[in-house]
């Protein structure tokens, strides 16, 4: 495959790479041929990369760095690579057709989009005759089901970048307006356990699924209203009971079943406290939980000051530069939780993420890697 000679050309070579998340059905070594053909391509426009294990994971991160100024400020990019399953579009998938002024296919949107504009956005800063400081992009796999990669980057390698770092841009559909701050996510499995016993005597056993019923029954008109905290970018915290699972055959009494909840937090809500709050609900129940799934709620406040220093080059690009709130998690839940001002940007709308025809503006796309490249020259110093 050929280096793309224009920013639409990389994105079409982007999305025909299949990289659907394995754990909803995609190829085991799709995301680590698109890291592949990526690197290739950042190293050929004279930028360095390395890969970083993800643990668990046969793929790898990629980061993508420019350092012109050895000791400098870093600004940090991030883009996953994944994305969900393409069964039922109605476009093909990894077609990268154009009609329109749009580019359909699966990751157009959200968010190969993104990491298009942002690895363009570095190409050209490389060329620069002045670059007031350091940038690094990060190609992040496996958002789309356990944002391991977001996880294992904020627990290793961020570190290397926190003393110079001025923050972090989450690539996201958000139709190019800044996202400050936004909801998180407490997942789990609850399990109840019976007596397993022939259908024909279920006086002898006992129901796992008749247990589960008054579980959900109490989750559904106890916990459920409960659930009342509001936060005023990110609007209201939500608990849900989404899945159900039990029995093994219509003449056997359960012995087993289980529901996932999903419980979504609103910035300043803790772990301990929604588990806390979800057990004393439950008080009286004999059930187990377990597969605990956390994904921290991110505040503005940490990143106010790096909102501050993007808004002017926003507003000069002719933006909405007003800070808004999501009710959706990100990847920068977790960078922002190991201390790196975060800000989720990018060009797309959510509308059209995961959709039969998903598809992003080009104009958009095109403005996107202008903002970024703008933030990268602004220089040393100014806010």
């Amino acid at each position: 495959m050929t280096a793309p000679a224009t920013l639409e050309e990389l994105l079409a070579q982007m999305v025909s790479f299949d990289t659907v998340n394995p754990l909803v059905g995609g190829p085991a070594g799709g995301q680590e041929a698109l890291a592949l053909h990526l690197e290739k391509l950042a190293r050929g426009w004279g930028l360095s990369t390395r890969r970083a294990a993800v643990e668990g994971n046969a793929s790898s991160n990629l980061i993508v760095t420019c350092e012109p100024v050895p000791g400098g400020e870093w600004l940090l990019f991030e883009s996953h690579l994944d994305t969900v399953s393409t069964a039922g579009m109605t476009v093909a998938p990894h077609g990268g057709k154009i009609e329109g002024g749009r580019m359909y296919g699966r990751g157009t949107c959200d968010t190969k989009g993104s990491g298009a504009a942002m690895l363009w956005a570095l190409r050209e800063y490389a060329r620069d005759a002045r670059r007031p400081r350091n940038a690094a992009l990060l190609f992040a796999i496996d958002e789309e089901v356990r944002m391991t990669g977001a996880q294992a980057f904020a627990k290793k390698e961020l570190k290397e970048f926190l003393p110079k770092l001025r923050g972090v841009i989450v690539g996201e559909p958000t139709l190019l307006r800044p996202v400050v701050a936004h909801n998180g996510v407490i997942r789990w499995r609850t399990i109840t356990r019976g007596r397993a016993v022939h259908s024909s005597v279920p006086s002898k056993g006992s129901s796992a699924i008749s247990a589960m019923l008054r579980v959900v029954e109490t989750l559904e008109s106890k916990y459920v209203p409960s659930v009342t905290r509001s936060h005023p970018l990110t609007g209201s915290a939500a608990a849900s009971v989404n899945v159900i699972r039990g029995g093994t055959a219509v003449n056997i009494i359960p012995a087993y079943c289980e529901i996932e909840c999903d419980r979504r937090t609103v910035p300043g809500e803790t772990e301990e406290q929604v588990l806390r709050e979800r057990d004393a609900a439950l008080a009286g129940h004999t059930v187990e939980h377990d597969s605990l799934y956390v994904v921290p709620a991110m505040d503005d406040k940490l990143g106010r000051d790096f909102y501050q220093w993007i808004s002017p080059v926003l507003t000069r690009h002719g933006g909405d530069a007003t800070g808004r709130g999501a009710a959706y998690v990100t990847d920068a839940s977790h960078y922002a939780a190991a201390g790196a001002p975060s800000i989720v940007f990018g060009p797309g709308d959510l509308a059209q993420a995961h959709t039969k025809d998903e598809w992003v503006a080009l104009d958009q796309l095109n403005k996107a890697s202008a903002v970024y490249l703008d933030l990268l020259r602004v220089p040393k110093g100014e806010r």
